[in-house]
């Protein structure tokens, strides 16, 4: 493309107008029976899957780790730091947070295509990837996705964080509650707002349906932008009586002055360490 974008097969590229697809169920099911079937295919080059995921080594290994972050908010950073200045600023409601890659070329795309294009392959590459980036930091008692509105979720189909979450509940032998949060009101997309007006627009968005009995929640998304809907979230549920709450996230995004921080790609780590 003549501007820099890149897109995954015939999908538009990151930054493009995108169309929600809802997805059909009966191509769901074709989609998994062809993987009994057929060796798998990478979903971003095409090439040769490796083992059972349908993302081959090279393009995993593309993907960029968020080795060098604020260690507060997760934001890509030139060195690692405690706080960063926003961080010293306006501290986040959250106590910890686990952000395992930069939100880059190629999770870019795949996010998208998960996101807006009812792809579930790119969701389960996703989720495989997280899976494999290692462990949190600390072991929470309950995962909470961020939820959808039910507009939202009905003209999507499934909400992508839950998604991401079931996947880690089962990895990690930990309970998902997707009853605990819900939406109190339908919201704008944040996708062009700055850092104001993504706080503003999710403002009183979120509501405590259920206080869990587990005092400690870590709540799941798949992209970290500003914070500002984990940061609502987090709120609602300290404010309801959790005693603690953590964020995890799949991807965090640079600062718009820090687009080239942190981006050197490299293998992903196959293990972590308990905090």
């Amino acid at each position: 493309m003549s501007d820099g974008r890149r897109s995954i097969g015939n999908l538009p590229a990151v930054g493009e107008p995108r169309r929600l697809v809802r997805v059909s169920p009966f191509k769901a099911w074709l989609a998994a029976a062809g993987r009994f079937v057929l060796p798998p295919r990478c979903i971003v080059c095409e090439g040769p899957g490796s083992g059972s995921r349908e993302l081959c080594d090279g393009c995993r290994r593309s993907l960029v780790t968020n080795v060098v972050s604020c260690s507060r908010c997760a934001l890509p950073l030139p060195a690692t730091t405690p706080l960063c200045g926003q961080c010293q600023t306006k501290p986040p409601p959250w106590h910890d947070v686990w952000v395992p890659f930069v939100y880059a070329w190629p999770l870019d795309a795949l996010e998208s295509r998960f996101k807006f294009s009812g792809s579930l392959a790119a969701g389960r590459v996703l989720a495989t990837c997280w899976l494999s980036s290692g462990v949190p930091p600390v072991m929470p008692g309950l995962l909470v996705p961020v939820p959808l509105h039910v507009s939202r979720l009905r003209q999507r189909g499934y909400n992508q964080a839950q998604e991401l979450a079931r996947s880690l509940a089962r990895h990690l032998g930990l309970p998902l509650a997707h009853d605990v949060l819900g939406r109190a009101r339908a919201t704008g997309a944040q996708t062009e707002l700055d850092a104001a007006a993504r706080a503003t627009n999710v403002r009183a968005a979120f509501a405590v349906k259920r206080v869990p009995v587990q005092k400690h929640v870590a709540i799941v998304d798949d992209v970290m932008t500003t914070g500002a809907t984990l940061a609502e979230c987090a709120r609602v549920l300290l404010a309801a009586g959790v005693a603690r709450v953590d964020v995890w996230a799949l991807a965090r995004t640079p600062s718009p002055g820090q687009r080239g921080v942190s981006k050197v790609a490299g293998p992903l780590p196959s293990q972590g360490r308990r905090g």
